[in-house]
């Protein structure tokens, strides 16, 4: 009995003797829902390294959000989060934030370089209100934003100068009958604010735009550093007169009515994760 008394003291004194930076490095597989719940309450200096920004520089809680699927508890959850970070987020990722949620973030997101916010309701003002608190971004995901425009894009384009990664991917439309796609006219807004104003563009995400030859023709012409490029379900772009042979030097391309990528790089995980807070980015 002894014994155990003495081995639970020499493991409590150990966990006491690590500094808070070490200890993030352990609580970082533990999702950060549970941990505000459980961590604090092991012992003192386990409370004091979640009470501290080291755990919080990059917030993952988008299982989370889709689990919970409510607006107003997320952004709820995501002022407490951001505030733990105390100024030095990096990378955030949620689902379904409401424009409450995206601002604290942006308020607090000057060191932010990932930003992945599939399906929420931000709009294009407050993407006009905050981008330029985001000039550091270089990874953004915000497919499914209904509410932003090619004017929000605009805006993220002309503020976030540093983005090489973008996924804009929308919901793919109903078909009409079994087999076919319908017919949507040309809209060339999103493809135009894009080619007009991210140049450094290395990553590119259009899933189910509805830009033809034309706003493809823009990005591949502007866009110069591009090599991965997805617009699976574009199906307005037809690739006519010299547009096949500018795909031809993107080194990853998924088409219109392609089913699945090539399987050429299987090293690359194609998704921007936090490998993309680096110098190098996002790919």
């Amino acid at each position: 009995m002894e014994k155990r008394v003495c081995r639970e003291e020499e493991v409590g004194s150990y966990w006491e003797g690590l500094s808070p930076e070490i200890l993030a490095l352990i609580f970082v597989r533990i999702p950060q829902h549970e941990m505000v719940k459980s961590v604090p309450f092991v012992c003192q200096s386990w409370r004091e390294a979640v009470a501290g920004p080291y755990c919080w520089a990059d917030i993952d809680i988008q299982q989370w959000c889709r689990q919970i699927n409510r607006t107003e508890k997320i952004d709820f959850t995501i002022r407490r989060l951001v505030r733990l970070s105390k100024g030095t987020l990096r990378f955030f990722s949620g689902y379904k934030l409401g424009e409450f949620g995206f601002s604290f973030i942006a308020n607090a997101g000057k060191c932010l370089k990932v930003l992945k916010i599939p399906m929420s309701h931000v709009t294009d003002r407050m993407v006009e209100k905050h981008a330029e608190s985001l000039a550091n971004l270089t990874v953004l995901d915000i497919s499914y934003c209904l509410k932003i425009t090619p004017k929000g894009l605009e805006t993220v384009g002309k503020h976030c100068k540093s983005l090489v990664h973008l996924r804009r991917n929308m919901p793919p439309p109903e078909f009409q009958n079994g087999h076919d796609p319908p017919a949507h006219p040309a809209e060339e807004g999103e493809a135009m604010a894009v080619a007009e104003t991210m140049p450094a563009l290395r990553h590119l995400e259009f899933g189910y735009g509805k830009f033809s030859d034309l706003g493809l023709n823009a990005i591949l012409t502007k866009c110069k550093a591009l090599h991965h490029l997805d617009i699976q379900g574009c199906w307005n772009v037809m690739s006519e007169g010299d547009i096949e042979q500018k795909l031809d030097m993107i080194k990853e391309f998924r088409g219109p009515w392609d089913d699945e990528y090539d399987d050429a790089n299987p090293s690359d995980n194609g998704d921007g994760e936090k490998e993309s807070t680096s110098s190098d980015d996002s790919d």
